[in-house]
C-alpha cells in the first residue's frame, strides 16, 4: 500500500478512495460491515449482498462468529445517524477470508498496516502525532494552524484522563463539562459556536481559527490545572473547576479583543482557511512568476 492510500480519521478510514466508517465501542474499533463489503464485492447494493451472504452460508451449514454490533453511524446520503452493523478487526478479517473477491488481498495487506501502525503508535505515541500532522497538513490547513491544533489535542486528551480519574463517568458528563469550559472562554456553548460557523456534525475544532484554538487550549490546561490543585472529586467540583478555566482564558481573549478590535469568535471555517492558504499560495506564485 503507498502512503496516500493509507489514512485515517477518527471516524473513517480510507482505502484508496473508498470510505470505511467507524466507531469505538469497548475500547475498540468496529467497522462498517457493509462499507467493507462494496469495497470487496464493488456490489451497487452492499447490504442486499451482506444479507444474502449471511442467508447463503447458514444454508450451507457454516456458522459465522464473531463480534459484530449494530452502532449509530452517520449515513453519507443525509447526514444523518442509522443503526449498521459493524465488526471489529478480527472480526473483518474472518470477512474478508469468507467473502469471494479480487480486492480480498489488497485489502487485507491494508487493514493489516492499519493494525501494524496502531501497534507501533502505542509503543511510540509520537508517531500518532505525527500522523494526524501530516493528515491536517494534507487537508490544507497552514503549518500555523496544524501546529496549534496538534498541540491541543494532547491538552484535551490530559484533560479527559483527569476527567475519568475524578468521577466523569459518561459522554454526557464530559459533555456538560467542556461546554461549561465553552461557555467560560467564549460566552457561547459548544452546539452555539458550531451553529455560528455553520458546520453541523461535523468536528468543532477543526473548523476553530488558531486563535480559538489557543484560547480552548489554554482553558482546558488550565482546568486540568485546577483540578490537581483542588484535587476535584465527582462533578460538581469538576464543573465549578471547568468554570473557572474557561473564565481565565476568557479574560485573555477579552485583552486580545481590546487590542485587535473584533472578536476572536467568528463565523470562519475549515472551508474558509483552506480557501485563505490557496489564495495566498496563488499570489505568491504570481509574483515569482512576475
Amino acid at each position: 500500500m503507498k502512503d496516500k492510500d493509507l489514512k485515517e480519521s477518527k471516524e473513517l478510514v480510507l482505502f484508496e478512495n473508498s470510505r470505511i466508517r467507524r466507531q469505538m465501542y469497548n475500547d475498540e474499533w468496529y467497522y462498517s460491515i457493509v462499507d467493507i463489503i462494496a469495497i470487496l464485492t464493488e456490489s451497487a447494493q452492499p447490504s442486499r449482498y451482506w444479507n444474502e451472504f449471511k442467508k447463503q452460508l447458514g444454508e450451507e451449514g457454516f456458522e459465522f462468529f464473531g463480534k459484530i454490533e449494530k452502532l449509530k453511524l452517520i449515513s453519507p446520503k443525509d447526514g444523518k445517524k442509522y443503526p449498521v452493523e459493524c465488526a471489529n478487526r478480527e472480526t473483518v478479517f474472518r470477512i474478508i477470508q469468507t467473502v469471494p473477491s479480487p480486492n480480498a488481498e489488497p485489502f487485507r495487506q491494508w487493514f493489516a498496516q492499519l493494525a501494524e501502525d496502531r501497534i507501533q503508535e502505542i509503543i511510540n505515541p509520537s508517531l500518532a502525532i505525527e500522523r494526524a500532522r501530516q493528515t491536517y497538513l494534507k487537508k490544507g490547513y497552514d503549518e500555523e494552524w496544524t501546529n496549534t491544533r496538534i498541540k491541543g489535542i494532547g491538552a484535551r486528551n490530559n484533560l479527559t484522563n483527569e476527567w475519568k480519574n475524578r468521577g466523569a463517568v459518561s459522554t454526557k458528563d464530559y459533555s456538560i463539562l467542556t461546554d461549561e469550559i465553552s461557555k467560560g472562554t467564549f460566552g457561547i456553548t459548544t452546539g452555539q459556536h458550531k451553529a455560528f460557523k455553520k458546520i453541523g456534525k461535523q468536528s468543532l475544532r477543526d473548523n476553530m481559527s488558531a486563535m480559538e484554538l489557543a484560547l480552548i487550549t489554554l482553558a482546558e490546561v488550565t482546568t486540568t490545572e485546577i483540578h490537581k490543585t483542588n484535587d476535584s472529586q465527582g462533578m460538581i467540583e469538576l464543573k465549578q473547576d471547568a468554570h473557572d478555566g474557561g473564565e481565565i482564558a476568557s479574560a485573555t481573549r477579552q485583552n486580545i479583543e481590546a487590542k485587535l478590535g473584533k472578536p476572536v469568535v467568528t463565523s470562519e471555517n475549515a472551508k474558509d482557511f483552506i480557501k485563505n492558504k490557496t489564495v495566498i499560495k496563488n499570489d505568491r506564485t504570481k509574483k515569482i512568476d512576475n
